[in-house]
């Protein structure tokens, strides 16, 4: 046997039973300086193979000898020099890695004591002198040197899990250092130390290894601490990689050695928080080429299977893809499958709407960032795609999905069509189709060094004309490109000419309106003059409210042309003339021509317009029906007016009051003087006896199929606006006689098609079923549909939490909210 591992050993085993025996101080301070010399870094220190032996055979045990010493008694034998000297410096000047661990068992397996309190001060300390970065350092060169993999592996949890380990032990009491908001910026400080040694020691010729480094990184962002430490370390790699070019490989290597089961945190991390593409390439190299499970993160994950992130994050994401020539053939690959995607009629019925604008958006980036030779190589393939989606998007019942079908279609038209026209739609213009088409205008202006942007000042003569010969507001800017026309044209010049003031004048119509609704009708059936068929279409509807007997006569007439109604010449608001003189028939006649339109609806010979019309006038005139009718007593009074009416001649005792009153309330000042209540309206409910006649010939005949006219087909507009109209009746039918029928016809129907692929049509039937809950009377509800009311919850309740859209998923929460007051009421009610 060696004698120094032996002395080592002994000197070891004798210090520890003379620190756990002795009072001494004296003896103690002489016996933590001998051990000290194995230390290194005093005057006489121990030989070097007797300082390996100490720190990698008894360096733990000496430490766990100290600290199960620690008692105040046995603290106060020394000075705090000493303390700071003999004591301390153990685990803030030895090995790390060992040091920490000793420290943060301890602390697990100490109760509350001053020992625990003590130990808590070193690992604070040990955290503020750098001890994390030694310790990271120290495990390097291990890996470098084939080190242990368990010890490994057991540093990397207790680094990662210190804030949980510190929080579980003193809960209330726990340190600032020791938060996860100050510890994981403290860790990405140590770690660009780590980083900084590494490059040294590379530039020296050394060897060393950034595994450890990488892996604690990954785990800390696959514990959800991406914010907290990607804070600190994206901004020192940002700086430290723009011009050093092993710095860069660094921080590629630093990536790359991420565990795969950690690689997504870390890639979502670096996309979010780097401030640009340039940058992320910069940080992250060719990372996605390397690793496939990072490949699969950003041309998948990122954008196919998630829809969570910026638009920034995915011009960071596609920027990265097209900034280097060899990601180029994954940013096509991208492309591709985002438009496999989008143009899914499957993936259109059943993502939510804020996916699909995600992957809209996902497109318009790539296309933003493609070459003139790569549109032209696949070119075919986007026509293709572009063909596809359009038609699944503008057979949506959503307006959202189909203006979002008409920007992706126009956008891949415009790239892809050099020459000839380009598709163009009509859609509204709002904050959201502005930022889709500013997402294809950008140029990816990252790809072109800066030494090549003065080149594109050779294309900006071409531009400058047509900029000049632009006709302008202001007629000086274009004086001198005319000038050399002579002055010719000056004198044919109309400028100094005034214009007649036309701002008051009237267009005028010789024109007499119909004044009976047999004229209007026959004007509307044979007359072939526009301006009386104009005519008799806006005054239809006040004739047909103020000749009610009258419109009662021809009302089946009159609906009937009405609905075949075609606009001959151009009339501004014509459907909504149409519309309202169809409403007032129907609430003149209710009930036969209720019976007509709900039999037409059904009928051969009538497109998709027209059958929608008839449910929008049925919604319209129930809500008119349902609505009371003022009588002459709910009117204001004259004592409602400011003013003081006399009513001569009159000596009534309700005159004269009045009058007094009126001269008080004239006479009297109000500091505070709120609005009056108004006594609401009151009357009966007319809709109340026709309810049946709007409601039940709609839904009884919705499953069978026409020749031109499927419901349950490929007409599934059709069906979803027949159920928000069978809502709509089922809401204006509260405190009606058939409204319990009403609500168990309505379920069976919505149990019917409760499983219904359209969106449109699911949130029809749950707007349904708030109409029944807020219109059946709950005691009617619970004892008469027992069994519907039970299924209907487990529907909704499976709804709410697995359907894809979350306007369904909101409207099934309200519904499953309302079923569970209704309950609570019936339970508070006494029996």
């Amino acid at each position: 046997m060696d004698p120094e591992p032996f002395e080592v050993g002994c000197a070891v085993r004798e210090a520890i039973n003379i620190l756990s025996s002795s009072r001494n101080g004296v003896q103690i301070s002489e016996v933590l300086g001998t051990i000290k010399c194995y230390l290194g870094g005093t005057e006489n220190q121990a030989s070097l193979k007797e300082r390996e032996e100490f720190t990698r055979v008894h360096f733990s045990a000496f430490l766990q000898g100290l600290v199960s010493n620690l008692s105040p008694d046995w603290i106060e034998l020394l000075t705090s020099d000493q303390q700071k000297e003999l004591w301390d410096s153990f685990f803030l000047e030895g090995p790390a890695d060992q040091a920490f661990l000793v420290l943060l068992d301890s602390i697990i397996s100490t109760g509350p004591s001053f020992r625990l309190m003590k130990v808590i001060s070193i690992l604070e300390q040990f955290l503020q002198t750098g001890g994390m970065s030694a310790l990271m350092w120290e495990v390097c060169h291990q890996q470098a040197q084939a080190g242990l993999p368990t010890l490994q592996e057991t540093l990397l949890n207790k680094v990662v899990c210190l804030p949980d380990h510190l929080c579980n032990k003193l809960q209330g009491n726990n340190l600032p250092i020791f938060f996860p908001q100050n510890y994981f910026p403290l860790l990405a400080t140590e770690i660009i130390q780590v980083l900084q040694r590494i490059s040294d020691s590379l530039r020296g010729g050394l060897d060393c290894s950034i595994s450890f480094v990488s892996q604690v990184l990954g785990k800390v962002c696959v514990h959800g601490r991406q914010k907290e430490i990607l804070n600190m370390l994206v901004p020192h790699l940002m700086d430290l990689t723009k011009v050093d070019c092993i710095w860069q490989r660094m921080c590629w290597r630093l990536v790359e050695c991420v565990p795969d089961r950690w690689m997504e945190a870390v890639v979502c991390g670096f996309v979010q928080k780097a401030p640009g593409a340039d940058v992320l390439s910069r940080l992250l190299g060719n990372l996605v080429l390397k690793n496939k499970k990072a490949q699969f993160v950003v041309t998948q994950k990122l954008l196919l299977l998630q829809y969570s992130y910026t638009t920034a994050v995915l011009q960071n994401l596609l920027g990265y893809l097209a900034l280097d020539s060899l990601r180029r053939s994954l940013l096509i690959k991208v492309l591709k499958e985002l438009l496999d995607t989008w143009g899914s009629s499957s993936a259109v019925k059943h993502s939510p709407v804020e996916q699909q604008l995600y992957v809209s958006k996902a497109i318009l980036i790539c296309l933003s960032h493609l070459k003139e030779p790569e549109i032209e190589s696949n070119g075919q393939e986007l026509l293709t795609s572009m063909m596809g989606g359009m038609k699944c998007h503008l057979d949506s019942n959503l307006p959202r999905v189909r203006r979002l079908g008409m920007i992706v279609a126009e956008s891949i038209s415009s790239r892809i069509t050099t020459d000839g026209p380009s598709l163009k739609f009509q859609y509204e213009d709002d904050d959201e189709t502005r930022e889709l088409k500013s997402l294809l205008k950008q140029t990816a202006p990252l790809q072109l060094p800066v030494t090549d942007l003065p080149n594109a000042g050779n294309d900006s003569p071409s531009a400058t004309p047509k900029a000049v010969s632009k006709p302008s507001g202001n007629p000086h800017p274009a004086a001198p490109a005319v000038s050399e026309e002579g002055s010719d044209l000056e004198l044919d010049s109309d400028d100094d000419l005034i214009p007649y003031d036309m701002s008051e004048d009237k267009e005028l119509k010789k024109m007499k309106a119909p004044v009976y609704i047999r004229d209007c009708i026959e004007v509307l059936t044979g007359s072939e003059d526009v301006d009386k068929w104009e005519a008799t279409m806006k005054v239809l509807e006040s004739l047909i409210r103020r000749n009610s007997a009258t419109a009662r006569e021809v009302s089946m007439e009159l609906a009937k042309v009405l609905l075949h109604l075609e606009e001959k010449t151009y009339i501004e608001g014509f459907v909504e003339l149409r519309q309202r003189a169809l409403v007032a028939v129907t609430i003149t006649d209710p009930v036969p021509v209720a019976q007509y339109l709900t039999s037409q609806f059904y009928s051969l010979n009538y497109n998709l317009c027209q059958r929608m019309d008839i449910l929008d006038v049925l919604a319209l005139a129930a809500q008119e029906l349902s609505q009371p009718q003022g009588s002459g007593k709910n009117k204001p009074c004259s004592a409602q007016s400011p003013c003081i009416q006399i009513v001569p001649g009159s000596d009534s005792s309700q005159d004269w009051r009045r009058i007094v009153d009126e001269r008080i309330k004239s006479k009297t000042r109000s500091l505070v003087k709120g609005q009056s209540p108004v006594e609401p309206a009151c009357g009966p409910n007319k809709f109340s006896s026709l309810a049946g006649h709007f409601f039940f010939p709609l839904i009884q005949n919705f499953d069978r199929p026409l020749v031109t006219f499927d419901l349950l087909g490929d007409d599934h507009l059709v069906l979803g606006r027949l159920v928000h109209t069978l809502a709509i009746l089922m809401y204006f039918a509260i405190h009606t006689v058939a409204a319990a029928a009403m609500g168990k016809s309505l379920l069976e129907f919505i149990w019917a098609l409760r499983f219904h692929t359209d969106l449109y049509v699911r949130q029809g039937l749950l707007s349904a079923v708030s109409s029944i809950l807020l219109s059946v009377p709950s005691e009617r509800l619970l004892e008469d549909m027992t069994d519907e009311f039970l299924e209907t919850q487990s529907w909704l309740a499976d709804v709410a939490e697995k359907d894809p859209d979350g306007d369904c998923r909101r409207l099934a929460w309200q519904n499953l909210l309302l079923m569970e007051n209704l309950l609570k009421k019936l339970r508070n009610v006494p029996s």
